[in-house]
Order: structure tokens, then sequence, then C-alpha cells
């Protein structure tokens, strides 16, 4: 489309040019060669000219106008329709079908103007410039007037920029565009990072279909609690949204049979108690039959869901084939214990199983880092305890975190403690843990011997 999109251009403007080559010719006297026709400057002139998402519209030869943008908030875009109809069959039957529009101007009030100038530049010149706050409209018009590169280019986008607080309303929005490749990637960071995704902004500005599918979510890797406090800031949101007062009876008007789905008899009495029981949103039958089912051998008949939720089960990337321990080794005196690794998949660093003492029962302060080019990406300063045995104790990571793939990021550990612990011996650089491939480097953060043939960091747990 592109290049026909520039013939065109050089054919429309073909006349002028030439009157300005004659003048070239009859002040230098050479004939200049066919490349010479139509420098690139010209060139780029006349895409300027004609193409209307420029600042400095020129109308040249426009036989259409668009009103794009709700009323109050419309611009008009002048554009031409041979352009538009090679590039899109909507366009094509629309100026030239059966049907075809006969109005020089055509209103267009559900599509941004931003977003409608993004389409124009990509069916003029064949480039793409999106930015995160208009790519859902550029999305939504490119899918309107059937244009798949664009819209491929808009998912895309979407993915690279995907993150817990924007996972569920792109959730919404992939299921409205029919994106399944999007949709899938949207579950993968809610199911991973799910109280994240559920204490975010966005998640209170999904529609109440959406909702009703996350909240029923099997894999959601989050304690019932969060679930509910989710729920409760979607209905005052929703309450705010249709002009209603926040109260608990409208909450529970607006929530509806999302209420129900919360799995309320799954959480601990102590957060019941705290918690669902306070928020005035039950009903005293209700909380008083939840009490019943906490404590009663006769236990009530409920409305909610009685089963915990699946989640996620952790894999264990575990790097060294053996494990030893010796009287001069391994020992922690503040130094720190690293290695770098990379994945050819997408995945979720959840924690580090971590080597414990091998004289006896003994616990450890621990300081767990990931990093990415000297960056934190997440941290936690916590203590496990070790029972003398060669087995791994998980330290976990406050949320998981999204690593990319074929990308180095660096793991740590500052251990405080017993100093003799076991260690990992015959290393490996490369291991295949499921369906993603790791790789080890030695880390010039290590300070205490750890590396990729031995040491500290025996495992990597993670989400996949």
């Amino acid at each position: 489309n592109g290049r026909i999109m520039k013939c065109l251009t050089f054919f429309l403007l073909l006349p002028e040019t030439l009157k300005k080559t004659k003048k070239s010719v009859r002040s230098n006297g050479k004939v200049p060669g066919c490349y010479e026709i139509v420098p690139l400057s010209l060139k780029k002139k006349m895409a300027a000219e004609l193409y209307p998402a420029s600042t400095n519209t020129n109308k040249l030869m426009a036989d259409v106008h668009f009103i794009v943008g709700p009323p109050g908030a419309s611009k008009k875009v002048p554009a031409h329709k041979y352009v538009l109809a090679v590039g899109s069959s909507v366009f094509y039957a629309m100026f030239y079908g059966d049907l075809a529009e006969v109005k020089s101007e055509i209103h267009i009030p559900d599509v941004e103007p931003a977003a409608f100038l993004i389409l124009l530049k990509y069916m003029y010149s064949d480039e793409i410039d999106l930015e995160a706050d208009t790519v859902l409209a550029t999305l939504y018009a490119a899918k309107k007037y059937i244009v798949p590169a664009l819209a491929k280019a808009c998912v895309n986008f979407l993915e690279t920029s995907l993150e817990a607080k924007n996972a569920c309303v792109l959730l919404s929005q992939s299921r409205l565009f029919e994106e399944p490749e999007l949709t899938q990637r949207c579950w993968e960071v809610i199911d991973a990072q799910a109280e994240m995704a559920l204490k975010s902004e966005g998640f209170c500005e999904i529609d109440q279909q959406t909702l009703e599918i996350i909240v029923t979510r099997e894999a959601l890797n989050t304690k019932e609690v969060v679930v509910f406090e989710a729920v409760l800031n979607w209905a005052e949101a929703e309450c705010k949204r249709q002009g209603l007062p926040v109260t608990p009876r409208n909450k529970r008007n607006v929530l509806g049979k999302a209420l129900y789905l919360v799995r309320i008899p799954t959480m601990t009495l102590e957060e019941f108690a705290n918690g669902a029981a306070q928020s005035d949103i039950l009903t005293l039958e209700e909380t008083h039959n939840i009490f019943l089912w906490y404590t009663a051998a006769n236990k009530p008949k409920l409305e909610f869901p009685l089963t915990k939720r699946k989640g996620l089960v952790p894999q264990r990337c575990h790097r060294f084939q053996s494990s030893a321990y010796r009287s001069n080794q391994w020992r922690y005196r503040g130094r720190c214990d690293s290695i770098q690794f990379a994945v050819d998949k997408r995945i979720f660093i959840a924690g580090l199983g971590l080597y414990g003492s091998s004289c006896g029962k003994a616990e450890y302060s621990v300081k767990i880092e990931l990093k990415r080019l000297g960056v934190v990406l997440a941290q936690n300063l916590t203590k496990f305890t070790s029972d003398g045995s060669s087995n791994t104790f998980s330290v976990w990571f406050e949320h998981p975190v999204q690593v990319e793939q074929d990308t180095f990021y660096n793991v740590s550990a500052i251990l405080d403690g017993n100093e003799l612990s076991y260690f990992g011996q015959e290393g490996m650089t490369e291991v295949q843990c499921g369906k993603v491939t790791f790789q080890f480097q030695c880390s010039s953060d290590s300070t205490n011997g750890t590396g990729v043939q031995g040491g500290q960091i025996p495992e990597l747990i993670f989400y996949a």
C-alpha cells in the first residue's frame, strides 16, 4: 500500500514537478536524470501535502472530509477517497460500493480523532506511530475499518506494555476486540501477579462481565481476602459511575451475582472476622451462617463457593547436580552470593531456593534481590529456618516479577546465620525446566564464591 501511495502522490503532483524541472533546465542548461525528476526532499514535501494528519494540512485535491469524534470534541479531517479505498475494504465499500456514500462530509463519532489520524498516516505512508494513551482507540479504528496490519501492530504494542496495573483493562479490551493471543497474555499476568492486578486502579475500570470472569478464575494466585477487597473497590467505583450514593445496599445491587462468586468461606476465620464480616455488604443472616460454617459441626448451606482456588503451582529450576559440605565452607559474613540467568520464554520469578546449615537446625536472615542492568526489580528481607539437611529452603519475593526472554537478570542473596552450610556442585550452564530453558552466567556481584559451577542459590522458583 505504501508504494502505491507514493506512486499516486508522484502522479498527482507530476505536472507541478515538471514545471519546476523545466525552470531548472533553463537555468543551468543540463537535462536531469530520471532520478533527479523528484528529489527526496520534494517527495517528502508531496507526501506532507497529501497526508491529512499533518499539523499544517493542505487540502490539495481532497475529495472527502471526515468529522471525527463525539459532538463538541470532533475534528474535521480531509482525505482522498481513492487512497482510503485502496487500503481498506470498508472504505472501498463506503465510496465505490453499491451503497456508496455520496456526502462530502462523513461523521464518525465513535472514533477518537488522534486514533483516526494514526490510521490515515498508516494508509498513506505505511508508517505506524503508536502511543500508550491512544493505542486502544487506534486498535478500535483498525478493527472497524479492517486494517489488519495496523491492528496487529497495536496488539504487539499492548503485549510489550502489558503489566499488572493494566492487565485487567487490557483483558476487557482484548475480549471486546476478539484478540485471543492478547487475552492469553493478560491471563498470564493476572494469574501470576493477581494481588497487584486486583489492587490496581485499572481493575475498577473493567465492565461487569469481565469482573465476573476474573472472580471465577481458578488460577488466581492470591488470597481470597484480596479478591473480596478488590470486588468492593470495583463496586464503589461502579456506584460513582452510575451516580449512586456509595452505600452497602447500592454496592450489593451493582455487584449482582458477582458477590456470590467470591469464595468467602475459603478465607481463614480471622480474615473473615476482620474483613468481610465487618464490611456491611453481607446480610446479618449471611454473616451468621458463615460464622456457623467455620465453627459448627452441623454446617449451614451457603450461597458462596466452598472450594479454595487452585492458584498456580510454582516450578523450580535446579542448577546443581549434587551438593556437599566441608568444615571450611560455605561461610556467610555479609558477603553476596549471586548468579546471572536468562530464559527463552517469558516467566515470573517468585523466589529462590537456598541451602541451609550443615550443622543441624539453624535460622538465617536473608536479603534477596532481582536486578536487571543494575536496577533492582524486586527484593525481600526475611528469615528462613533450615533443618540441617541438604534440602533447599524457599525464600519468596513480595510479588512475582515478570522476566522477559533472552535478557540476562541477576539474582542475589546475602545471608546472616550459621556460617557452615551446604553448597552446590557440578553446576550446569543450561537447564531445561518444563518448556523453559535457563542459561546461567557468573555474576560480578558475587563476592562469596557463588558461580556457575558451585555455591549458593541452587534454585529459581518461577511461574510459567
